[in-house]
């Protein structure tokens, strides 16, 4: 709004400098990208960013099993959750040795962190595995996917806004070296008959 009334107000005002009314049209410009491109952009790197998601979510949830291990013993660490993706299951988590079966029939044993947190020989617990029976973190869900395309989006468009209004302040400042510049040069020439008009020197 200040852009507006700047460039309204210096239209025909006979102080007007060339700078007054450039650094006006600038923030004027600026303040346009602002609040039209800016979020254009973000809602485009958004739904970019929501399509690749989504494919991957869909990719993971294909190539991703849900089997049942069976715990053999506990492991001698304790590890967190491989998964930070899930609240849920971001408390402490165990480190043991179990057997599971694959999607595709063969057997596995070995380490892996489950989801039980006093784990005991013969209990069960569900495993993420891919089709050849490795354990992988669970597959990403649509509302996480959906939930980080737009941060993403909204990152971008704050990006975009934090850079026009530095490309504005950096436009203003080299405005106002020209002009204290200009300011120095009509000083310079108009200091040595300073105060002596109507003096008779």
């Amino acid at each position: 709004m200040r852009a507006i009334s700047g460039l309204w107000r210096w239209r025909h005002n006979p102080l007007r400098r060339t700078t007054d009314l450039v650094e006006s049209w600038v923030a004027l410009v600026a303040l346009l990208l602002i609040l039209v491109a800016a979020p254009v952009i973000g809602s485009v790197v958004g739904s970019a960013a929501q399509d690749a998601l989504q494919r991957s979510v869909r990719d993971q949830q294909a190539a991703r099993h849900l089997v049942r291990a069976t715990v053999v013993r506990q492991a001698d660490r304790l590890a967190l959750a491989p998964d930070p993706e899930t609240s849920s299951e971001r408390g402490a988590h165990s480190r043991v040795v179990a057997d599971w079966t694959a999607p595709d029939g063969t057997r596995h044993h070995g380490p892996v962190t489950s989801t039980l947190r006093s784990p005991h020989a013969g209990e069960h617990f569900p495993l993420w595995t891919d089709g050849h029976g490795r354990a992988v973190t669970r597959p990403l869900d649509s509302a996480t996917a959906t939930t980080h395309a737009v941060l993403a989006g909204l990152g971008v468009a704050v990006l975009s806004a934090v850079l026009v209004e530095g490309i504005r302040r950096l436009i203003v400042r080299r405005l106002l070296r020209r002009r204290y510049a200009r300011w120095e040069k009509a000083w310079e020439r108009a200091g040595p008959d300073w105060g002596r008009t109507g003096t008779g020197s």
